[in-house]
């Protein structure tokens, strides 16, 4: 693989760690600002928003910019939202700095996407995209636990500090080791919005949402299921969420080499399996071991779905892919609320803790049921997926199957 993806996977684990490690500094953060807990939790949604929203504004205001440039730019935005939250007088400030970083979050995935398929031979890319989004899981293992040690040892401005280090390492890797892409010629905002009228690319983002979301539903409530129900002390935690992590990663590398071989199956496979799973752990959950297990098998079984998702998108609008890759992983986000939220209505509703993993394997179950239409879509009409043709000049072909009019202009190196 291209040390140009490795660039790109520690600027995912940069944003990867950023994003979840104030869950574990919340109660640090709102006693050094006099706020309550609730209160500090603006912090994790208002992050969450952010990125929602800020993958299209970025991708859009980032058309006309070559990729690499755009890709330097987002780093620096992380950089300057993560300083700015370290060093805030006040809590509002604090909020304002995770909004600015969050603002990097899904362009940064969305453009480094299609730059990690750019890369590599078209039989690769599902493997690219895991290699990028390596760093992402990587970062629930190792810089979500560290940060949050450093923040309990050292104080919390250390370890947004600490992030904004990270951002820097991750620009710095960016402008050394990714080639010079230019933007293509003859893609526009309007075309860019043109990929949002092909139903494949609509499902393959519901899948997104709805997918990754039946994860969220169980890991949202994963504390009070373990400490409660499960009998763990809380100090178990810790490592129960290392092992989680260490399942996406496997998860995540398995899920790209399959996804090369053949897309589809392997998300029915995957989708179909973490149903199953979540259902599963309605049981599991009263065992320590048998819930330490399935706990991990989420993990792999949730982001074994996240490479196959991500080229889905980019190969259904192959002639636009840079909005539509960086509206995806807004999506995953709004899987991660949408799925929050519904797991809190069941168990806010008298049920157990458990049963938020009862919502999380319909959110899995509906997925695959989306999966298997859009296949359907596709043999009825027997085009394949016919992905959204490029809008360049009468009679020039447009870049296809996620940037590869890209590929051919790079060193055989680099492939």
């Amino acid at each position: 693989m291209p040390l140009a993806l490795f660039a790109l996977a520690i600027g995912a684990f940069g944003i990867g760690t950023t994003e979840f490690v104030i869950m574990g500094l919340l109660p640090d953060v709102a006693d050094q600002f006099g706020v309550s807990i609730p209160t500090a939790g603006y912090l994790v949604s208002g992050y969450a928003v952010g990125v929602f929203l800020g993958a299209p504004l970025m991708t859009i205001l980032g058309t006309r910019v070559p990729r690499k440039r755009m890709l330097m730019l987002l780093m620096g935005l992380f950089i300057v939202g993560n300083a700015l939250s370290a060093a805030a007088p006040v809590f509002g400030v604090m909020l304002a700095g995770r909004v600015v970083a969050s603002l990097a979050h899904g362009a940064f995935f969305g453009i480094g996407a299609v730059v990690a398929s750019s890369l590599v031979a078209p039989e690769k890319q599902a493997r690219a995209l895991a290699t990028m989004f390596t760093g992402l899981t990587v970062a629930n293992v190792l810089g979500v636990p560290l940060g949050t040690l450093v923040g309990q040892h050292l104080g919390w401005r250390v370890t947004f500090f600490v992030v904004a280090g990270l951002g820097v390492v991750g620009l710095l890797g960016v402008a050394r080791l990714v080639p010079e892409l230019e933007r293509p010629e003859g893609v526009r905002v309007r075309h860019e919005l043109a990929a949002f009228g092909n139903v494949q690319v609509l499902l393959a983002m519901g899948m997104t949402v709805l997918g990754f979301g039946g994860v969220f539903a169980a890991v949202t409530y994963i504390t009070p299921m373990m400490t409660e129900v499960t009998g763990y002390s809380d100090s178990a935690l810790t490592w129960l969420l290392v092992l989680f992590g260490l399942g996406m990663v496997g998860g995540n590398l398995v899920g790209g080499r399959f996804a090369d071989k053949s897309l589809m199956r392997m998300l029915y496979a995957s989708l179909g399996s973490l149903a199953l799973v979540l259902a599963v752990f309605t049981a599991t959950a009263h065992n320590k071991i048998a819930a330490a297990v399935t706990l991990a098998l989420i993990g792999a079984l949730g982001f074994a779905t996240v490479p196959p998702l991500q080229k889905r998108v980019l190969d259904q609008a192959s002639g636009a892919p840079t909005l539509a890759s960086a509206v995806n992983i807004g999506a995953f986000n709004l899987g991660n609320a949408l799925a929050a939220w519904l797991g809190g209505l069941v168990i806010d509703a008298g049920h157990s803790y458990t049963s938020a993993n009862w919502v999380g394997a319909g959110l899995a179950g509906s997925a695959l049921l989306l999966a298997l239409l859009s296949s359907g879509l596709e043999r009825r009409s027997g085009t394949g997926g016919a992905p959204l043709p490029a809008d360049g000049p009468p009679g020039q072909a447009g870049p296809v199957a996620a940037g590869a009019g890209e590929v051919a202009a790079q060193p055989a190196a680099n492939r």
